[in-house]
């Protein structure tokens, strides 16, 4: 049963008209993703499982799981993107999520998953739309404190993956997320009570407060190429030791990373390479490749670290 892992970070920034700083690594990534994307449909797969965040716009301190699958889903529209169904096979989420129960892996369910863009622009960018192939989408944790362990994620990742093992489908795996980034995202203990309902109560943004919200993001980004704050620069080498462990799937320094050395180092966005790992965990259980970086450049007006890997 042959498997294709991808992961790759997102940036909602490439979305947008802010001013290149680095227009060459621009292109370069997009030229990079459109190549890989044309892989994917020569792949044909049965089956995409998408790996990735959400910033607070499907998922909140109501009700945060660490991990959740989606049996239905639905894509916002944050960011511009054309929301819309996913084509989520329901029966096949279900006996995956019952499976992991199984192996006594507690997932949440949702029949309604909001994904955001921590999944739909990847998935979008590899796939060409949100529904071009059967999609089983996998949230992870990555920006809500008390997050699950790196451990936690790759365990469950290879959970996944075994139980697509026995499923005889052509599977394209992907991690959505990172790589050392920190937006200017609001933090529950860290901002007047007013701002932290809104990541407590569960509720749709109006397009007058996607815009707001964007245009803070936008403006950070101009800053940041401007050698200005708040945000903390992307970490080269950071990213690249990531990288480097990831390709060797050395799972016990995998498993070391802790949430402090990432808020020090990769920053807060820092924290979705846990889609990246739960993502190459799930396609080694399948079938094993060597893993290859395809990209990596900082894209300072994305806010980003932006690399790809890839296997299969």
């Amino acid at each position: 049963m042959p498997a294709q892992l991808i992961c790759c970070s997102h940036s909602p920034l490439m979305l947008t008209d802010i001013e290149a700083s680095d227009l060459e690594g621009q292109r370069a990534f997009f030229a990079e993703m459109e190549t890989i994307s044309r892989e994917v449909h020569a792949f044909s797969p049965d089956l995409v499982v998408s790996f990735g965040p959400d910033h607070f716009n499907g998922f909140f301190y109501d009700l945060m799981p660490a991990f959740c699958l989606g049996l239905a889903a639905h894509g916002t529209r944050d960011w511009g993107l054309p929301g819309g169904p996913l084509r989520v096979p329901t029966e096949l989420a279900l006996e995956c999520a019952r499976a992991l129960h199984r192996e006594d892996l507690d997932t949440a369910i949702s029949y309604d998953m909001c994904v955001d863009h921590g999944n739909a622009l990847s998935l979008t960018q590899l796939t060409g739309a949100l529904a071009r192939y059967d999609v089983l989408p996998i949230f992870l944790n990555c920006a809500a404190d008390p997050r699950p362990s790196m451990r936690r994620s790759r365990l469950f990742g290879e959970a996944v993956g075994r139980f697509l093992a026995t499923r005889g489908l052509r599977v394209t795996i992907i991690g959505s997320g990172g790589l050392s980034h920190d937006p200017p995202t609001p933090r529950l203990r860290q901002v007047p009570h007013d701002i932290a309902q809104r990541l407590v109560k569960r509720h749709t943004p109006t397009p007058e407060e996607l815009a707001g919200r964007e245009a803070r993001v936008i403006q950070a980004g101009r800053d940041l190429v401007a050698g200005k704050g708040p945000c903390m620069p992307p970490d080269r080498e950071w990213d690249e030791a990531f990288m480097a462990t990831l390709c060797a799937y050395d799972t016990d320094a995998l498993d070391r990373i802790d949430d402090a050395g990432i808020d020090r180092r990769g920053g807060f966005g820092g924290h979705e390479i846990r889609a990246w790992v739960a993502a190459a965990a799930a396609a080694r259980a399948i079938e094993t490749h060597p893993m290859q970086v395809r990209y990596y450049r900082i894209i300072p007006e994305w806010l980003t670290g932006m690399g790809i890997v890839t296997a299969g």
